[in-house]
């Protein structure tokens, strides 16, 4: 990836994280969440958004990432506007689940490392 590329990447997730925590009010967003990366294309046409969202209610989880999903056409506006960049890419937000994932993996070693300790 070029340097241009690298340095956008690294302003999409400032910006993106920015207007989501400030300005976008929908009440869907309830969940504390993370912008983890953006990876543009080199023709800066689309734009992969991963997203981690910490929670413990799984429905409310799925909401927030939908109400982020559907401020796409907002976020790309705000950020045309505050980046005076001729072309904005679309963005597709992905659902990071790997803090997630880490989470039970620790849960089952807490559960072996316990069965092991009383044996």
């Amino acid at each position: 990836m070029t340097n241009r590329i690298n340095k956008l990447n690294s302003e999409f997730k400032r910006y993106l994280a920015e207007i989501l925590t400030k300005k976008v009010k929908d009440p869907r967003i309830t969940e504390m969440f993370t912008i983890l990366e953006v990876n543009c294309d080199k023709e800066l046409a689309t734009a992969k958004v991963y997203v981690s969202i910490f929670s413990t209610n799984t429905d409310r989880a799925a909401q927030t990432f939908l109400a982020i999903r559907e401020s796409e056409p907002y976020l790309r506006r705000e950020i045309s506007k505050q980046m005076h960049i001729r072309k904005v890419p679309e963005f597709s937000f992905m659902l990071d689940t790997s803090m997630a994932y880490g989470q039970k993996i620790d849960e089952i070693l807490n559960e072996i490392n316990k069965t092991d300790n009383n044996n």
